[in-house]
């Protein structure tokens, strides 16, 4: 067998959401900041997101984190973040993933009983501490970008359910929230395709009629998720399913959804101590405010969220030369929409 590509890549899962980490076979992306390299594989080597996350050796509710050195001082390493039809800024899922494979496989120095490391994200710094023993992470907190809520209360019409009433916030990504039990909701397993289909059916209008403008920096200024958020099942404090795009719910509480959940909760003065977010598997993020500051003119908070995370599987991923597929959706679990590279990279 020829190889065009080889690509070593550790699986793993956050509180049931999947991430692929991509620790070898690339060496290096152009830029200077994670931002950068994440701005130049979308427009020059989107081959790797496509080859990585699109059938046939991926999946829809797969993402991937590419684990790149990074120029800033205090950063151990960096990590750009690939979803199946995106490049994000954050993502606490993808965080925890990350930190929990450079630590379990040696990448970083794991020290017990905590270990303490700094990533940088496309968003910014996310300082983490990770509880270690036996050489396991059992846990992983990060300390998120700073957060903020920008509307309370925004009403968007949708074309058969009328006026929705939703809170905007910054969790690392842009967040649109829904109540879940106004629209009939429990989030429980057996509603997460109709929730899917619901959330990218909400998707296009809260686009369009909804302020999304990060105060500093532009390119973070695009609506990421919608949100539905109903009571708690199994003792947390709310229920998460966040959609998505193409049409799926992550399978996790969401820790950019968890961070921007805490920012309107602080808004409102309904924060606690701390907040548990629920997922559609009842698996759990538990969240803090860890400090204050601004982003640009706007008062944020610093969240801290925590989670686990299981190493899953190891892959050495290859595309023969002759292999016509690098990579490619069908509606039938992608959803409607564009269909995306289906010729070999070469």
């Amino acid at each position: 067998m020829r190889t065009a590509r080889m690509i070593h890549c550790v699986d793993t899962h956050a509180e049931g959401e999947p991430s692929r980490i991509i620790v070898g076979g690339v060496l290096d992306v152009p830029g200077t900041t994670m931002l950068e390299k994440a701005q130049w594989l979308e427009r020059e080597g989107d081959w790797l997101r496509r080859l990585c996350l699109f059938e046939p050796r991926g999946s829809a509710p797969l993402s991937g984190d590419l684990v790149l050195p990074s120029a800033h001082p205090e950063a151990d390493a960096g990590f750009i973040i690939m979803e199946s039809s995106s490049y994000e800024g954050m993502s606490g899922t993808n965080t925890i993933n990350t930190a929990t494979v450079l630590l379990e496989t040696g990448m970083v120095e794991m020290v017990e009983p905590v270990t303490t490391l700094v990533l940088e994200a496309p968003a910014g710094l996310v300082r983490v501490t990770a509880e270690c023993s036996r050489g396991k992470v059992d846990s992983v907190t990060f300390e998120n970008v700073p957060s903020f809520c920008s509307a309370l209360d925004a009403a968007v019409e949708v074309p058969g359910l009328g006026t929705l009433s939703v809170d905007v916030a910054y969790g690392g990504a842009w967040c649109a929230f829904v109540d879940a039990t106004a629209l009939g909701f429990e989030i429980v397993p057996d509603e997460a395709r109709a929730l899917a289909e619901l959330g990218e059916r909400i998707r296009p209008h809260a686009n369009q009629q909804l302020t999304v403008a990060h105060p500093v920096e532009p390119a973070l200024s695009h609506l990421s998720f919608i949100v539905f958020v109903a009571p708690p099942r199994v003792g947390g404090d709310a229920r998460h399913a966040t959609v998505v795009s193409p049409g799926r719910l992550d399978r996790a509480p969401t820790g950019t959804a968890t961070s921007a959940r805490i920012a309107v909760l602080d808004r409102r003065g309904a924060m606690g101590a701390t907040y548990v977010a629920e997922s559609v598997l009842d698996t759990r993020f538990t969240g803090r405010i860890a400090g204050r500051t601004t982003v640009g003119d706007v008062d944020a908070v610093v969240p801290a969220i925590t989670g686990r995370a299981w190493i899953t599987g190891f892959h050495q991923l290859v595309l023969d030369p002759t292999d016509p597929l690098d990579g490619f959706k069908l509606p039938d679990t992608w959803g409607p929409g564009p269909r995306e590279g289906t010729l070999n990279v070469g």
